[in-house]
């Protein structure tokens, strides 16, 4: 039974399809019609999301306004949404970044702006379906749907090699999400096969975990192998990634804040959701493999970000190397790890959208890209430049921003569990720092040219879009807490699955710390009540210790 909150749930999710469905019945020369009608949906549907932020309960590890309306019966399908805390998270970055995106696109879509704004209402739809859905079916299904309009904003709205980077992107997504599918549809049979019912309920694909650990090791391995590439194509994880790169170049602006903010997301969202409690033994068994290619993944993507002359393509490799530090905090398997992996998606959504963003608007400027072609930049954009300031130190970790938090939390528990891991970690970290830096160097305060000199600063439009984001990556930085108890109780619950020994041992030498207290109390107790002017000797309190 659909409930009001639920249905406030579904008109939020799909209010910008709807959205769209009315914008094709207005003539195509109606631009402003397009950007602000679009805008408006975007809008509503954040405001309408708002709710659920302060309704959620943090105690619970429970699916929130969960409801199911069966849908194909024969198959075992049902039309299920809910969100926990992970979800709703990720919920509600996506309705926070789609008026962004909407409101960056007004001066850099000169063409098509019909089919532009109906594709990218479209697209909102398909990403806040994921995250809400509880079907495996209906995952799936929203999964592919968001693939086509990304596939359109590219190879129409996109750069001179567009085409290219579309037909790979669709490549690539497409490849991994058919290895997804073969092992869902594996798990759906053995789930008949085991309990003679046919559901694609996620809670029953959870479930299964007991009797998928029954199974051959090489069934594990490759229902594991299957969902991981799935996913990692969608990070991207190293060797996965080489779609990104291309993508986010030759996408429109806010074409690539979605990827970078969004898209990326789906993959590590699906590492948590599916291949974590779905598939523990298997994970656990190959998390050496994977944590390798999360450390080549950070490392790399750094040392190629450094070398990069294009600043979008800069960008886009600095993804390649946060992404892989998320991933490094989720394979930890412990709280802290998994708490700052989601946690930095989060961040990385918040400050990759603002550097995006800020190369945006010195592309629709110069209708150049290359780091050489600028400098001096703080002299004549002196608010532009604050403003990418911000979002570059929130993007290395600076403290009290945003991105600090969150790598200090993979690091704990990285640390916590391999500790090896966190030090290569680190290293991204430094090289983070420097290619960063170097790039604002050179573009602010390098030598000025004529040209640079009669830039622009930002417009009041522009400063509004920036401003959210600049907000976020403060508050966050600076009171991470609600977010954390937003995780609290799903993390817990994740780690329990995944990793049950983790509590287990985590009481014990809380009970062994404890005993050590009252052990040093009771050492402490002769010296308190002793002869007086007579000192207990060391050696004599250490043994009464024990």
């Amino acid at each position: 039974m659909f409930t009001a909150n639920t249905t406030l749930m579904l008109v939020a999710t799909f209010l910008p399809f709807l959205g769209a469905l009315v914008l094709l019945l207005v003539p195509k020369g109606q631009r402003k019609v397009f950007e602000y009608g679009s805008l408006a949906v975007m809008i509503v549907s954040f405001l309408l999301s708002l709710p659920f932020w302060f309704g959620y309960d943090r105690t619970s590890d429970a699916v929130q306004w969960f409801a199911a309306w069966t849908w194909i019966p024969s198959i075992g399908v049902k039309f299920a949404v809910g969100m926990d805390g992970i979800s709703l998270l990720l919920w509600l970055l996506t309705t926070f970044i789609g008026p962004i995106a909407i409101a960056c696109s007004f001066s850099s879509i000169t063409e098509r702006h019909k089919e532009y704004y109906l594709w990218m209402l479209v697209l909102q739809t398909a990403m806040l379906g994921v995250f809400i859905t509880q079907d495996m079916f209906l995952f799936y299904l929203f999964w592919e749907v968001m693939l086509v309009p990304m596939y359109f904003l590219i190879a129409i709205w996109g750069g001179p090699q567009k085409l290219y980077a579309a037909i790979k992107l669709f490549l690539y997504t497409l490849a991994g999400s058919v290895l997804m599918l073969v092992a869902i549809l594996a798990i759906y049979f053995l789930q008949h096969k085991t309990t003679g019912t046919y559901d694609f309920s996620l809670a029953s694909f959870q479930a299964m975990a007991p009797v998928i650990a029954q199974q051959t090791k090489a069934f594990q391995y490759l229902m594991a192998l299957a969902f991981f590439i799935g996913f990692a194509i969608k990070v991207p994880m190293f060797p996965f990634h080489t779609w990104l790169p291309d993508a986010h170049v030759q996408a429109p602006t806010a074409g690539s804040v979605i990827l970078a903010a969004i898209l990326l997301k789906m993959g590590t969202y699906g590492f948590v959701r599916f291949l974590l409690p779905i598939l523990p033994g298997a994970t656990k068994d190959l998390m050496p493999w994977f944590i390798a290619l999360a450390l080549i993944g950070i490392v790399y993507g750094a040392l190629v970000a450094m070398i990069q002359k294009d600043m979008k393509k800069l960008v886009a490799y600095s993804s390649v190397s946060h992404l892989g530090m998320c991933m490094l905090g989720l394979f930890a398997l412990n709280p802290y790890g998994i708490k700052g992996g989601l946690f930095q998606m989060l961040n990385h959504g918040i400050s990759t959208s603002g550097l995006f963003l800020a190369v945006g608007i010195v592309y629709e400027r110069r209708h150049t890209r290359m780091i050489a072609d600028f400098g001096g930049l703080s002299k004549s954009m002196p608010v532009y430049a604050t403003i990418f300031m911000i979002m570059t130190m929130s993007s290395l970790g600076l403290p009290l921003l945003n991105g600090f938090v969150g790598e200090a939390i993979i690091l704990m528990g990285s640390f916590q569990a391999f500790p090896w891991a966190a030090l290569v970690a680190t290293l991204g970290i430094i090289l983070g720092a420097a290619y960063l830096l170097w790039m604002y160097q050179r573009v602010m305060f390098g030598p000025i040219t004529p040209v640079n000199e009669k830039m622009e600063d930002l417009s009041m439009r522009e400063i509004l879009y920036f401003a959210p984001l600049v907000v976020a990556a403060f508050w966050i930085g600076m009171y991470p807490k609600p977010i954390m108890d937003v995780m609290d109780a799903p993390v817990r619950k994740l780690v329990m699955q995944v990793n049950p020994g983790y509590y287990a041992a985590e009481n014990l030498s809380a009970r062994q710390a404890e005993a050590a207290k009252v052990g040093f109390r009771g050492m402490e107790a002769p010296a308190a009540h002793g002869t007086e002017g007579h000192e207990v000797p060391a050696e004599t309190t250490h043994g009464g210790g024990h």
